[in-house]
């Protein structure tokens, strides 16, 4: 007789209906794998699903009836082969997994019962399984794999700028190197991304401005991914808030000497951001609204002018493709991505239902989510003050205070040998 299968899971009913629950899971099929998550950092569009429930593209109408598991951003381990993917796949292999799946709106974190990166154990379907969406990972740290998802969706957005050459056909993919790129509302967690990756890529803009209303998200950016180490690559990175401009348009032209930006990226879905930066390309520049809106009714003015006599054009992406995740583990693995610096928060499973459905609302880069333990959400700037009555927390404070206060393999392990396990849910 096979023995039952626990986990726990953070499972969506509806709209707002988070339930952390435990249940048995099924034996695998042979064309499934039983797999342990380990770490989930949480995304915006795990929010924007939490939210809409069955309105989501991606969230089955009938969710309600049969909850799925939401997260998408995670890293694990295989712990159960089914017979007929033996030899393709070995129990204790780590793994990341591209969620998207081509000629579907199906994925895990938004569609499966029984998978997402928001539970202990779970079941990789078949259709995944059998497809090329599991990415063998190497790394001795378990979140640097979670925090590969969120890069390879900053890659296949940059990928998917596109120019074009005057009386010609065809589309050169890539922003403009050499040219001027603009990141506007850019300093949260996924600018931070961009930021790194832009600069460490082999293939710059001669001039990068990054802009934001909030200082201190402008000068933790400022910090790490400085100034003086753009210069250094060939890139002139210019920080700016634009919360005092009276002409923010007018003032970011003139960083161009009035010619414009090739490549625009609009990280907010606030319309006066996207009317901006149309305002701001340069002839045949490109647009790209990264930001992915809740309301299916979001709408900004675009100037059809330029389109017409300027050769102006906007795209944007839904996340980043497997060649995108090959592409952004193989830049983390040299050390030319630091996905180090997208966290600050840190917190257990029973922290992620809140940090979900308030996530908004709560400052900082990524919240990451340890599947297997108790702890609150809690940022890693407070952990010195937490320590002072808690040891844990001392502890990690110690160890991140060694690397600048990022969060890094040797706070990941004290966390998991030392933090209180997660109790099943009744």
């Amino acid at each position: 007789m096979e023995a039952v299968m626990k986990t726990t899971a953070l499972r969506l009913y509806g709209k707002n209906d988070l339930r952390l629950e435990t249940f048995e899971l099924p034996p695998i099929q042979d064309d499934e794998l039983l797999v342990r998550l380990v770490t989930d950092s949480i995304c915006m569009s795990s929010y924007k699903a939490a939210v809409r429930g069955a309105d989501h593209k991606r969230v089955p109408d009938d969710v309600a009836a049969r909850p799925t598991v939401l997260g998408h951003e995670f890293c694990g381990e295989i712990v159960e082969v089914g017979a007929g993917l033996k030899g393709r796949y070995q129990p204790g292999q780590r793994f990341i997994v591209q969620t998207a799946m081509k000629g579907t709106y199906d994925a895990i974190g938004y569609s499966f019962q029984n998978m997402g990166g928001n539970m202990t154990y779970g079941i990789i379907p078949s259709c995944v399984a059998l497809g090329d969406y599991i990415i063998p990972y190497s790394g001795d740290a378990f979140f640097y794999g979670s925090l590969i998802e969120p890069l390879s969706c900053v890659v296949g957005a940059v990928h998917a700028n596109y120019h074009t050459i005057q009386g010609e056909y065809r589309h050169i993919m890539d922003p403009v190197e050499g040219g001027a790129m603009a990141m506007l509302a850019g300093a949260g967690p996924m600018g931070l991304a961009m930021i790194d990756y832009v600069l460490h890529r082999g293939r710059q803009p001669k001039r990068l401005v990054v802009t934001d209303i909030n200082d201190e998200r402008l000068e933790r950016a400022a910090r790490l991914l400085p100034v003086d180490r753009a210069r250094q690559l060939g890139v002139e990175l210019i920080y700016m808030n634009t919360s005092g401009s009276s002409d923010v348009v007018k003032d970011l032209l003139a960083l161009t000497g009035g010619n414009g930006f090739s490549d625009v990226f609009v990280f907010a879905p606030v319309s006066q951001v996207v009317e901006q930066a149309d305002a701001i390309l340069a002839y045949d520049g490109c647009l790209n609204f990264f930001a992915g809106p809740s309301d299916e009714q979001f709408s900004a003015r675009y100037n059809f002018y330029d389109v017409h006599y300027n050769a102006t054009h906007i795209t944007g992406t839904s996340g980043g493709n497997t060649s995108d995740m090959k592409e952004a583990l193989d830049m983390a693995s040299r050390e030319l991505l630091h996905p180090a610096i997208l966290v600050t928060h840190v917190g257990g499973l029973d922290s992620a239902k809140d940090a979900i459905l308030n996530l908004p609302g709560i400052a900082g880069g990524k919240k990451l989510i340890y599947n297997h333990i108790s702890l609150p959400l809690t940022a890693i700037e407070d952990f010195e003050e937490k320590g002072r009555d808690d040891a844990l927390f001392a502890g990690l404070h110690r160890i991140c205070a060694a690397t600048g206060g990022l969060w890094n393999k040797e706070a990941e392990d004290y966390l998991l040998a030392n933090a209180g396990p997660l109790p099943e849910v009744s």
